[in-house]
């Protein structure tokens, strides 16, 4: 009869216990509900950072394909300008010689 006593006791107990705990719960999932609204919070930042990291890459690859175009075309402007000094230079000579041979006449 004791045995059923204690153990009504200890089942008591361990009824109260469990109330107490769950009441010591209620901050706690104050605290888990607060920690995933902040990581909600810094996924939506990691998010929207590595979208302007992207959006950067892609300028800077644009500004890179921008520079190569204007490289280009300086290559392309100091190739025809050698050209036209190259057929000045000629020009000048033919009329250096035109002047040597008058002065000889």
């Amino acid at each position: 009869m004791k045995s059923v006593i204690v153990m009504k006791v200890v089942a008591a107990v361990a009824v109260a216990g469990a109330v107490a705990g769950c009441q010591d719960l209620k901050p706690l999932e104050a605290d888990i509900v607060d920690l995933k609204s902040q990581v909600s919070r810094l996924q939506a930042d990691v998010e929207a950072a590595k979208a302007s990291a992207d959006q950067a890459s892609r300028a800077a690859e644009s500004a890179n394909e921008g520079v190569a175009a204007v490289q280009s075309t300086g290559n392309q402007a100091i190739a025809l300008a050698q050209t036209a000094q190259n057929g000045v230079d000629a020009t000048n000579e033919k009329i250096d010689r035109m002047f040597q041979r008058s002065y000889t006449k």
